[in-house]
């Protein structure tokens, strides 16, 4: 009797160590299909492996597209912008952002074009009446406003300044105050007050 008992229990032991090793296999195996499935349902998606790699290239590209591009002074187009506005007063108030595309579409450096907009205007706090009467943001001769030229809109006369810039100053390798100053202003002072103005809106 004690025999039978031990023998049944080995039988049962052995019995439940089958079960679990059926179970392993059949989930291992259903594993493996899946992953099959999966592979064989992506080829279908697709057509062809080409497609498929063709699809993955898409997503990393479209990934790096959406990362934040910088465009000047470890800065995206936004922070840019804002920080052109925070030294932007009156009139001028806002416009941080066509002052940053337009400078960097164009080649001009934004803290530059900035500074000389503050020393010329006094935008740093309350506009000039050139500004507000004429929409001349830089100071530049012509006619319509006296001695100086005058624009339909505030965002005419920032575009125009920045295309002098870009025209008449940096097409000739002055680029810098110290190097634009002989020609822009009559004041030996003008190329350091420039440069004053461009460390205020580093640091702003």
């Amino acid at each position: 009797m004690k025999l039978n008992k031990k023998f049944g229990l080995i039988l049962t032991f052995l019995d439940i160590l089958v079960i679990v090793l059926v179970l392993v296999i059949k989930s291992n195996s259903t594993v493996d299909v899946k992953m099959k499935d999966t592979k064989a349902a992506a080829n279908v998606l697709f057509n062809s492996e080409e497609a498929l790699d063709s699809y993955k290239n898409q997503e990393i590209q479209e990934y790096i597209d959406a990362r934040p591009v910088i465009v000047y002074d470890n800065m995206t187009m936004d922070e840019l912008s804002e920080k052109l506005n925070r030294v932007l007063h009156s009139t001028m108030g806002g416009k941080g952002n066509l002052i940053a595309t337009y400078t960097i579409e164009n080649g001009v450096d934004p803290y530059l074009a900035t500074a000389i907009i503050l020393l010329e205007t006094g935008c740093n706090s309350t506009c000039s009446s050139m500004v507000n009467s004429c929409n001349n943001v830089g100071g530049m001769k012509g006619s319509g406003c006296g001695a100086y030229a005058s624009f339909p809109t505030l965002d005419d006369g920032i575009k125009s300044f920045i295309d002098n810039l870009n025209r008449n100053y940096y097409k000739y390798g002055l680029t810098t105050p110290e190097t634009m100053g002989p020609k822009y202003a009559e004041s030996k002072d003008w190329p350091i007050k420039v440069n004053n103005y461009i460390n205020k809106i580093r640091s702003a």
